[in-house]
């Protein structure tokens, strides 16, 4: 429940204050019309991404118990690390400019009389944090299912994605109806470090797959044994898994990667929060032109 509430809420929020802060600008200047335009991007990313997802899903589940799907799960790990981490700092670094950057770009769609433009900035927000969202979702179910199985830990993972959802829709009211007044640096630089800890997580549960599939046939040497305490099959042990890539039986390259992660992007994170962001001058040609 924790970790799908967790990305949920990091993902929706992201998502949701980008909207939140166009349609907010819209109003601000009088262009409501376009309120449509935004829902209509906003619409096609949730179909884009619905259906991407549900394909996803069963592709995966049609290869369950062979190794193909230990690939997939592999793979999900990496991807949902490297992207963890690109966004954390990427947020990290621009969320201060971030709403005069959509000012900017709303009006050069705005000039150009662009409704597509318009729709397109909505739909790039949604659809990105969309397929995120996707992908952590399935490294979170694929950590989950890995272990015992557990009565009613499907129902926990949805009900911590609906309270994500709905806290991250709250939020994003209040930006709309309040505009600037809301400042949300500590929030994501907060979530940004938790985040971290799951990234390192997945790449442990990497790791994990790829000594048991053989590829990394090395340092397997086990650090400790705290099954007595705490099992992976429990539900403490689970939550603790799927969120920081707790191991009742860690082995040494997986206590490796996980050191060496936190302390190489904990430590870019708070340099990159002492730099003070350069304007990024506003890419006109990446927004559609009204034909």
């Amino acid at each position: 429940m924790i970790p799908t509430f967790v990305i949920f809420l990091r993902e929706g929020i992201e998502a949701s204050m980008i909207v939140a802060i166009l349609l907010a600008y819209l109003k601000q200047i009088g262009q409501r019309r376009h309120f449509r335009d935004l829902y209509i991007g906003v619409a096609a990313a949730f179909a884009i991404d619905g259906a991407g997802g549900i394909a996803a899903y069963l592709l995966i589940k049609h290869y369950s118990g062979s190794n193909v799907q230990a690939y997939f799960e592999t793979a999900t790990y990496l991807i949902a690390a490297g992207s963890l981490t690109f966004m954390t700092l990427w947020m990290q670094r621009h969320a201060r400019t971030m709403a005069k950057q959509l000012r900017a770009r709303s009006d050069v769609a705005l000039s150009r009389g662009s409704r597509v433009g318009m729709a397109f900035l909505a739909f790039q927000a949604v659809w990105r944090e969309g397929l995120e969202t996707m992908v952590f979702t399935l490294a979170i179910l694929f950590a989950s299912t890995s272990q015992a199985p557990t009565p009613g830990r499907g129902h926990l993972l949805l009900l911590g994605a609906l309270l994500g959802i709905v806290v991250a829709l709250v939020l994003a009211f209040a930006i709309y109806r309040l505009g600037a007044k809301i400042n949300l640096k500590w929030f994501f630089r907060i979530l940004g470090v938790t985040l971290m800890f799951f990234a390192a997580g997945l790449l442990a549960n990497a790791i994990e797959n790829l000594q048991q599939l053989g590829w990394l046939p090395f340092a397997k040497q086990t650090l400790w044994n705290s099954s007595g305490a705490i099992t992976q099959s429990s539900n403490l042990g689970d939550v603790l898994h799927s969120f920081i890539g707790y191991a009742d039986q860690p082995t040494a390259l997986q206590g490796l990667v996980w050191i060496v992660y936190l302390a190489l992007t904990i430590s870019a994170f708070v340099m990159i929060g002492r730099v003070k962001p350069k304007p990024s001058p506003v890419l006109a040609e990446s927004i559609p032109a009204e034909r």
